[in-house]
């Protein structure tokens, strides 16, 4: 476990931005990216009959749509104790190996780093 308040403030920012979007749309997950360029992309959890896609994953296709080259950080809310294969996946096709993914719980308190690779 990490204390949020001993992140570094841009990554703090990404955490508060993924518990935003799980708050504020009732959803299972919030997920957060930053790209190269210091631009964030926020998503939460897409639930429809015919697609279903993770926060982190809608996330990162919201930052290819919008032109993003490569990702220097990713942050997930969730319950969950883990982030699943599929995500880190995700963030590592965009973001490279090394990139990190921070798993965050419900109520901001860092629980972990992955690497995307």
């Amino acid at each position: 476990m990490t204390d949020s308040n001993a992140l570094d403030p841009e990554d703090r920012k990404i955490v508060t931005l993924a518990r935003s979007a799980r708050a504020r749309n009732g959803v299972p997950e919030g997920a957060a990216v930053r790209d190269d360029t210091g631009r964030t992309y926020v998503a939460g959890t897409v639930e429809l009959p015919s697609l279903k896609l993770s926060a982190l994953r809608t996330a990162v296709a919201m930052a290819v749509a919008s032109g993003a080259a490569s990702l220097e950080a990713a942050a997930v809310v969730s319950e969950a104790e883990g982030v699943a294969e599929e995500d880190l996946a995700a963030v590592r096709d965009l973001g490279g190996p090394g990139t990190p993914v921070l798993l965050a719980s419900p109520d901001g308190t860092v629980r972990g780093t992955a690497s995307a690779g």
